[in-house]
């Protein structure tokens, strides 16, 4: 004979040892038709399903729901719910007594609820609804119950909502003041999984119970543990992730702080391989080195400007590719050779130019390189100028008209080219400026060279009442904080009035 309970399953034995007669439902023979058909229902559902039948919400369920109450099973089966749930009464007990009276069914998606079912007070979250059963005349007899478990899916959400908030929080910090300032609100913002969390500096020695991660840069991360979570490996490798995300934050600065100080020194180096300018009568000599805005590498721009024998100014930008200690080695000994050539031989700049080619291809400085040098004679104010691949000087007239010193490209030095260079010729009137520079002046990512180019004329039009010293003020305030890359400036002003 098949009974009410041969579908039950592992909960068999459990169903049969209840004494159902004693109980609020009495003996299971007496059973209505609408609590045996509930009841077989539940027991061929495969999905969480219970019954709360009659006035005192008894008990009945499948064993996909076991998990669910825990350690309340067997003990809750057949028992009045109030008595099995009492912990969270004041939560479920109205819903299901609105159903009951004949309110519609209810829906409730990730509901919080403080169970007891391992023995404490467990973070729990369910999403579930509750229906009205009928008997055959319409009554309500009882409630059912259609539950899934989103505990997992609710804290696991939250914390990775917290470890994307930090990471993001600490991604950019600049000092381990900073990442503490950043990152304590975010760790604060969830007590459940967190509470009293702090970001202490030193290792503390006393045990208080709370775990302690040692973090990089003298911290520390100190957080008790939820008493509503278990302390398991979830929630253990939860905090190995917090103090992942923190040690990749004080990672970056501590990264952040050598680029600083390798920035610092590599422009302490580069600024110690530019020396001063000479000052010649007649002539105002003014030198900027401005580096890029980003980078820690010293670069290979560099500037020069000295007297030669004859009396004349020599003066000298040049551009050595690559941005590393290699590119500033390179450059000062380019440029220490250009020096000697010019001060040595007697020549226009172009032989000068082709010299310093023939130097670097037998003394294996094996870089590229572009270089203007003029050379200025202080007697006939005529300067003479050659170009080795380098962005053109710019000339400023007395009346504040700008335009570029343009020639024939020539090629760039260290490329064993054999070329036949020039040299060209003008004349400085009083007033008149020239501008030489390098290329992080006016190449930027998102704008051609011409561009560029034109934006430098721009900004010297109509500024010929500049002294050299204020025209590389100006031009480095307008065109080199957003630099890509390094920039240097020499400018050569003829004096409007000569000295008497």
């Amino acid at each position: 004979m098949i009974t009410a309970f041969d579908a039950a399953g592992p909960l068999r034995t459990a169903y049969l040892g209840v004494d159902w007669a004693a109980g609020p439902l009495g003996p299971v023979d007496g059973w209505s038709p609408a609590l045996l058909g509930a009841v077989d229902l539940l027991l061929h559902t495969r999905s969480a399903v219970t019954l709360f039948w009659g006035p005192e919400f008894v008990l009945l369920y499948n064993p996909a729901y076991v998990p669910m109450i825990g350690d309340k099973h067997p003990a809750a089966l057949g028992a009045p719910a109030r008595e099995v749930f009492a912990e969270i009464w004041d939560e479920i007990g109205p819903m299901l007594e609105t159903v009951r009276a004949g309110g519609n069914a209810t829906w409730t998606e990730d509901m919080k609820l403080l169970m007891e079912r391992h023995g404490y007070s467990e973070e729990t979250y369910f999403t579930f609804s509750y229906s009205a059963v009928r008997g055959p005349d319409g009554t309500i007899e009882g409630v059912i119950d259609i539950a899934s478990e989103t505990t997992g899916l609710v804290v696991g959400r939250r914390r990775l909502d917290l470890l994307r908030r930090l990471t993001d929080r600490v991604a950019d910090v600049e000092t381990v003041d900073e990442l503490v300032d950043q990152a304590l609100p975010v760790l604060s913002s969830v007590p459940d999984d967190l509470p009293g969390v702090e970001l202490r500096l030193g290792r503390a020695t006393v045990d208080d119970g709370r775990v302690r991660l040692p973090l990089p840069e003298g911290l520390e991360l100190v957080t008790g543990l939820s008493p509503h979570l278990p302390d398991d490996e979830d929630y253990r490798g939860f905090l190995r992730l917090v103090g992942a995300a923190l040690v990749l934050g004080l990672n970056r600065v501590a990264v952040r702080r050598a680029a600083a100080t390798e920035r610092q020194l590599a422009e302490a180096l580069q600024r110690s391989l530019l020396s001063h300018p000479a000052q010649p009568d007649h002539l105002e000599v003014a030198v900027r080195y401005h580096p890029a805005a980003e980078g820690a590498w010293v670069g290979g721009d560099w500037y020069d400007a000295f007297t030669l024998p004859d009396g004349s100014l020599a003066v000298a930008v040049g551009d050595v590719t690559g941005h590393d200690r290699d590119a500033a080695a390179a450059m000062s000994q380019i440029r220490n050779l250009l020096r000697g050539i010019s001060y040595a031989l007697p020549v226009p700049p172009d032989q000068a130019l082709t010299a310093l080619n023939d130097a670097m291809t037998g003394l294996s400085v094996d870089v590229l390189a572009t270089v203007v040098l003029a050379r200025i004679d202080l007697g006939t104010h005529t300067m003479r100028w050659s170009n080795a691949g380098h962005p053109p000087p710019a000339l400023l007239t007395p009346d504040g008209r700008a335009a570029f010193l343009r020639a024939r490209p020539e090629p760039l030095l260290g490329t064993r080219i054999e070329a036949t260079r020039t040299s060209h010729e003008t004349h400085l009137d009083p007033g008149t400026t020239v501008v030489f520079y390098t290329d992080g002046l006016l190449e930027r990512r998102d704008r051609p060279i011409d561009e560029g180019l034109a934006v430098l004329l721009d900004t010297l039009t109509g500024l010929s009442d500049r002294s050299a010293e204020d025209m590389c003020d100006h031009l480095t305030a307008a065109l080199a904080p957003n630099a890509e890359d390094d920039v240097v400036l020499a400018v050569v002003r003829r004096r409007p009035t000569e000295p008497s």
